[in-house]
């Protein structure tokens, strides 16, 4: 750990990220990661080298698990400089500065400096909500994080399908209730979408999350993974759930044998 390296800003605090010794700075004046963003860094199929991007990366979150899984380089791409600032001091307290880089931009531009087809694989955590909902009355940070203020779905499509190369994949977590959009948004890009698995709060309720994952030119077939439920009957964590969110498995299950 790297901890002395690393200046903490006022408001700042050091929390565990509960998976390999990684640490990751937050703050309550900005929007923390959440469950979304370790499923997503645990659902999205990692190549073993090569190259991956997270798009949305905020302060850093899933490059720091995807280094976890693969020996692949990982870029974030963060358009507030609060967050990037944030993310790569994240990067630095891990000592993680050889396999990870966050750049400060606008994904809908990246491409002009990264290269189109320049990735083996895209993960992206976007705002869920459309710009037009809600006042937006809320800190800016985390109205950013909730709408889609400096990015429509449409945007993030576009942007990962130029970013990712022809074979490579792109996968997405988001609300259930934006998955026709998600489909028609990937389609129009030459995104087909590949795996697909739903997440629900406990047994018997509807599913609040969906991982999207598809290949860029890939042929239509698309397999729907075994729901996973966050919580039991009690209110406890679900032994998969747990399993991958303490690090002791590296993947979510994908309903096959292993």
């Amino acid at each position: 750990m790297e901890t002395e390296r690393v200046m903490l800003q006022p408001g700042e605090r050091l929390d565990d990220l509960l998976t390999q010794d990684l640490k990751i700075i937050q703050s309550d004046e900005v929007f923390s990661f959440s469950l979304d963003a370790v499923l997503l860094a645990r659902f999205c199929s990692v190549p073993p080298r090569g190259a991956i991007v997270d798009l949305c990366t905020g302060n850093g979150v899933i490059p720091l698990l995807l280094t976890t899984r693969t020996n692949a380089f990982v870029a974030g791409v963060e358009i507030q400089p609060r967050l990037a600032d944030m993310a790569q001091r994240n990067v630095a307290l891990n000592g993680l500065e050889g396999r990870v880089r966050i750049d400060l931009g606008d994904l809908k531009t990246y491409h002009e400096t990264a290269g189109h087809g320049a990735f083996d694989l895209v993960t992206v955590n976007p705002p869920y909500l459309p710009a037009s909902s809600g006042e937006h009355k809320e800190n800016p940070y985390i109205a950013a994080a909730r709408h889609e203020i400096h990015a429509t779905l449409a945007d993030v499509a576009a942007a990962s399908a130029r970013l990712v190369k022809s074979g490579g994949k792109v996968a997405m977590v988001h609300r259930p209730s934006r998955l026709a959009d998600i489909v028609s948004e990937f389609r129009a890009v030459r995104l087909e979408p590949k795996r697909m698995r739903f997440v629900h709060p406990k047994r018997g309720q509807e599913a609040n999350i969906v991982l999207v994952e598809a290949l860029k030119d890939g042929k239509p077939e698309l397999r729907l993974l075994p729901p996973l439920f966050v919580h039991e009957e009690d209110g406890t964590y679900t032994q998969e759930l747990l399993d991958v969110f303490y690090g002791r498995k590296r993947q979510l299950d994908d309903g096959q044998a292993t």
